[in-house]
């Protein structure tokens, strides 16, 4: 099992995209590898340094790469690059099955949302791929926000457009950002595991 069950019914059901409800984050690291050796970055971006960065924006995580590693790396170009590579795969992305069969169950009955660190087109286009668009009324992404995840921006602004109370929100994650972001935000979460754990 890649969640744990729930043990009450909730007022909104707020669900990350990548890596929760479709299983892109191979994808998204194959995209990043390309674009940091595109601009000739000299560091390994291994799969640990990827999923620690999970959940927050392409051009934060660049800025705080820059930090890390001492470089001078341009967010926007590298941002760029990113995501021309990551839309060239993302054809190959597939649903998270049991994440998105929960959306659309409880969509049927409760207000549901996403809440992306993403940008928006690339997740509209991905819930259109998955033929989740139309579950989905409120889609909620970095630029909608001053902070992202791991404040809990995104969610407090998901739980009002969908008109319930924080408290009554549960949020569906596979990353410890988002999960932090949760947290913070007062709402109950469930970690999805993912399929592909590598």
């Amino acid at each position: 099992m890649i969640f744990e069950p729930l043990t009450r019914p909730f007022g909104g059901y707020i669900f990350d995209c990548d890596g929760t409800l479709a299983d892109s984050m191979v994808v998204h690291h194959r995209a990043w590898l390309a674009a940091l050796a595109a601009h000739g970055a000299s560091f390994t971006f291994d799969w640990d340094l990827f999923t620690s960065r999970a959940g927050m924006s392409v051009p934060t995580t660049v800025r705080e790469l820059n930090v890390q590693f001492g470089l001078s790396l341009d967010p926007d170009l590298v941002t760029a690059t990113q995501r021309a590579e990551y839309q060239r795969f993302l054809p190959t992305v597939q649903p998270i099955v049991e994440v998105v069969e929960l959306a659309r169950r409880v969509a049927q009955v409760s207000p549901v949302s996403v809440a992306s660190g993403g940008e928006r087109d690339i997740i509209e286009q991905t819930l259109e791929l998955l033929g989740l668009r139309q579950t989905f009324p409120v889609v909620v992404t970095a630029a909608d926000v001053r902070h992202g995840k791991p404040a809990p921006d995104l969610f407090l602004l998901a739980a009002e457009r969908m008109g319930v109370r924080a408290s009554d929100c549960v949020v569906f994650e596979d990353a410890v950002l988002g999960l932090e972001a949760a947290k913070r935000a007062g709402m109950a979460s469930v970690l999805v595991r993912s399929p592909n754990v590598r």
